[in-house]
């Protein structure tokens, strides 16, 4: 199986609103950090980011564990996540269109995206 890293920060997003940094990412799930609990077992929807090739796909939260904190705004600390999806459902045409992500984020692609603020 085939697990890419992805180099710098590139925007995510599970649950629809939860912004998450992706990881890293395979056509099988992906690994994210963010600052919202994911509760392992929990069903989330998770979208690519533009950058890469947007897509929306069905997972389900294998692993989330705490890695540290990260400040807010007013000077509070939030706890930091890393947590494991595993996609479900995914269709043809979605498979096609996570390969052609995949293969953008190999070494010598630079996808372009926002911050998560940890």
């Amino acid at each position: 199986m085939i697990r890419v890293p992805v180099a710098g920060e590139l925007d995510a997003r599970a649950r629809a609103t939860l912004p998450v940094r992706l990881l890293d990412l395979s056509p099988y799930g992906a690994r994210i950090e963010h600052l919202d609990l994911l509760r392992p077992g929990s069903a989330c929807t998770f979208e690519l980011p533009p950058a890469i090739g947007p897509l929306m796909l069905f997972a389900r939260v294998v692993h989330s564990s705490v890695v540290g904190a990260a400040p807010t705004p007013d000077g509070e600390r939030m706890l930091r996540y890393h947590s494991g999806l595993a996609f479900t459902g995914i269709t043809t045409a979605q498979q096609t269109t996570l390969a052609s992500a995949l293969e953008r984020l190999l070494p010598g692609s630079e996808p372009r995206g926002g911050r998560l603020p940890v």
